[in-house]
């Protein structure tokens, strides 16, 4: 039976965090795969603008050359519109049949799973694993969701601090891929 993990998110821009993450996820959980899915747009962050989908794939594309275990699935891209969690492990579901699917959310969606459309379906068919910020515990998973929390390499680093930090001049290195922060300078993106 197929292990897979699925980490949805913007990742605009993906950085160190994200990285450690999937790779925490893919030791602690035996993870045969774990799939990078970038949102077209999500729904916890309306009218937030993200750089443009080629340009986060793009980054994406950098930031997981030549590791084994990690790919890119463009599904919510290709798609549009706002990307529902639901949709996105549906399709896993149908694809992967019997396939022990994981989804990977951190701390701060916890308490709002109840709320995320078609809940229940989307309880019974994955398991969620909690990644916690630095210093904090995930807190109780609403039921009837099955949760398990993150144990590894937390890092206190978000896309919108290295964001800041290129609009106000300050260097990303060592928060970003080196090739990512290269094509980040190289394309004057989050200027």
């Amino acid at each position: 039976m197929d292990r897979i993990g699925i980490f949805g998110g913007s990742f605009d821009p993906v950085h160190l965090g994200h990285l450690l993450v999937a790779r925490a996820a893919s030791e602690e959980l035996s993870l045969d795969r774990v799939f990078f899915v970038p949102a077209s747009m999500s729904p916890f962050k309306p009218g937030v603008q993200l750089a443009p989908a080629c340009q986060r794939l793009r980054l994406l594309r950098f930031a997981l050359a030549g590791q084994v275990g990690f790919e890119i699935d463009d599904q919510e891209i290709v798609r549009g519109g706002v990307s529902y969690s639901v949709d996105t492990v549906r399709a896993y579901a149908a694809k992967y049949p019997g396939a022990d699917i994981h989804y990977l959310i951190g701390a701060d969606h916890l308490g709002q799973l109840p709320a995320w459309r078609d809940a229940s379906e989307l309880a019974s068919l994955a398991e969620f694993v909690v990644i916690p910020r630095p210093g904090e515990k995930a807190g109780v998973p609403p039921r009837p969701f099955r949760c398990r929390e993150l144990r590894g390499y937390p890092l206190g680093v978000s896309a919108s601090q290295i964001r800041d930090r290129v609009r106000s001049g300050l260097p990303i290195d060592w928060l970003v891929p080196s090739a990512v922060a290269e094509v980040i300078r190289n394309n004057r993106l989050y200027l």
